[in-house]
């Protein structure tokens, strides 16, 4: 086997026709014949391109619309014969068949097809069988074989053949068979996953996870760790599929903090207020809402304003001028929201190292999907935590009932706790929370430092006390003991939202009670480990 083999024949039938036209040309100008399909075939031919129909050298026409057409000898008998075998250089030519040198496929759309929200059988009709047996094939032959799967690497094919007369090497054609392989692997995950759903299966015997890449990251959550960012194909609106206006690129932190940031501010819906989130190391260190994004923003900054410096802030409406101006007061890493105005692009620019990015919306806190993590050995999977608590969904346990005002901020304090790692507390009072006690080991603790970190805020602020004094707080978890509750009152909290559930609940209600608390119990809890 030689390293170098030449391109005399290529087979193309693609769905996606970016770019189609202009590697058509191209092969063509090198002398390559061109086999094709249905409407590839079309496609080429109306640029005035000569192509030979698959159907002239199967010899059987393309039938049950469309689903066979390449499924025949005459095709997998050009892509898998070994050109160095003996045996099947003269199997090739007792029965007629040609060599394919190049495949070029592109599959069905069947993610965009589930994406779009089409019904069953609108699915099944968009798995592609064909393509990605002849996929396979080229791949396996990638000795004698290129195999094309995705738009992007047209130019790189050309120019391999420029480099090497019409020829490529065995170390590109291995890695387009890499490629290859990934696709369909990533194709079988997107069908399998989508019929898991379709069939409500909770815990299918395999699953398949798959990922494109979009960034090769500077490195990982430290500098000896290399990192890269792989999508899943999903459009929801996120640090994923944002488009990012300025500044260098994300790092593996910023993407993992921007992403916590822009779920957590979603869970405000733009049209009840404007509202902000600031995202240190993944936890929030400051949310709230306002009558106008600056207002948002200002109050979520006075909750924590040593965190937040180098934070990752989000907002749940466009960016305005006066809003950007005011973010510029301090170092910031990333800014994302749900649109820009021009005017706020234009103060942004002055800042080179602020990164902005924008979506086309909000994500979907309510919908549904799978989160993974991996552990050693293998992959631990769970639902999305979209579970939703409303006000009629609360139970008041403590002979004093929340006041109207004061379930307004437990039921922010609760969407806030829903994102804070666990043990999490959050201290929240006028529609801001005034303190955040993050990922210990213990409740208490979380308790105390959230309540510390409101003293420090008020000296910082001029305060003649901290905003705990007439706060709501919120707990992510049942108190296992009245401790960080009471913990909570000495801070001058005087509400508390919890999912209940603990065996001390009694002694739990008993100790609100005796300190005048008023007390609700949610049924949920969200940890967040």
């Amino acid at each position: 086997m030689t390293d170098l083999h030449p391109v005399r024949r290529a087979l193309l039938s693609v769905s996606d026709k970016t770019g189609l036209i202009e590697l058509g040309k191209a092969l063509a100008e090198r002398g390559v014949e061109l086999l094709s399909t249905g409407g590839t075939a079309k496609a080429l031919r109306d640029a005035g391109l000569e192509v030979k129909d698959v159907s002239e050298i199967t010899g059987f026409p393309e039938m049950m619309d469309g689903r066979v057409k390449t499924l025949h000898p005459m095709v997998h008998g050009g892509l898998l014969a070994l050109r160095d075998n003996e045996s099947h250089v003269a199997a090739m030519d007792e029965h007629g068949i040609g060599a394919i040198d190049l495949l070029v496929v592109n599959l069905y759309p069947f993610e965009a097809t589930v994406a779009k929200g089409a019904g069953y059988d609108e699915c099944i009709e968009n798995i592609d069988i064909g393509g990605p047996a002849m996929i396979r094939a080229a791949s396996k032959n990638h000795a004698f074989v290129n195999v094309v799967v995705d738009v992007q690497d047209y130019d790189a094919l050309l120019a391999e053949l420029a480099a090497n007369d019409g020829q490529t090497s065995y170390a590109f054609r291995q890695n387009l068979a890499q490629t290859a392989y990934a696709r369909t692997a990533a194709y079988d995950a997107a069908v399998s996953n989508w019929m898991a759903d379709a069939l409500a299966a909770e815990a299918p015997r395999r699953r398949a996870f798959a990922g494109e890449l979009k960034q090769t990251l500077r490195y990982g959550e430290n500098s000896h760790q290399q990192a890269v960012f792989y999508t899943d194909g999903t459009n929801r609106p996120g640090v994923a599929t944002a488009v990012q206006h300025q500044g260098k690129e994300l790092s593996y932190n910023n993407i993992n903090d921007t992403d916590a940031a822009f779920e957590l501010v979603a869970e405000f819906d733009p049209a009840q207020g404007a509202a902000c989130a600031i995202i240190k190391h993944a936890n929030p260190c400051g949310v709230a809402k306002g009558a106008t994004l600056i207002e948002a923003y200002k109050a979520a900054f006075d909750c924590d304003r040593t965190s937040a410096f180098g934070g990752i802030i989000a907002l749940n409406q466009p960016l305005d001028a006066e809003t950007a101006q005011e973010i510029t007061g301090i170092f910031t890493e990333v800014v994302i929201a749900p649109g820009a105005s021009d005017e706020a692009k234009a103060i942004f620019a002055a800042k080179k190292n602020l990164r902005l990015l924008t979506t086309d919306g909000l994500p979907d806190v309510t919908a549904g999907g799978k989160t993974l993590r991996q552990v050693a050995g293998g992959l631990l999977v769970q639902d999305k935590d979209n579970g939703f608590v409303g006000l009629d969904d609360l139970k008041v346990v403590t002979k004093k009932a929340p006041t109207e005002e004061q379930m307004r901020d437990l039921l922010f304090a609760w969407k806030v706790a829903k994102h804070v790692k666990s043990n999490a507390i959050v201290y929240v009072k006028d529609g801001a929370t005034v303190g955040v006690g993050a990922g210990q080991m213990s409740r208490l603790d979380s308790a105390m430092i959230a309540a510390k970190k409101a003293e420090r805020m008020a000296d910082a602020l001029g305060l003649a006390q901290p905003l705990t004094i007439g706060s709501a707080v919120a707990s992510d978890a049942f108190f296992p003991f009245p401790d960080g509750l009471m913990e909570a009152a000495e801070a001058g909290a005087t509400c508390v939202i919890q999912p209940g559930g603990s065996m001390r609940d009694d002694e739990v209600i008993a100790a609100a009670d005796e300190a005048g608390l008023a007390m609700v119990f949610t049924g949920m809890r969200h940890f967040r480990h």
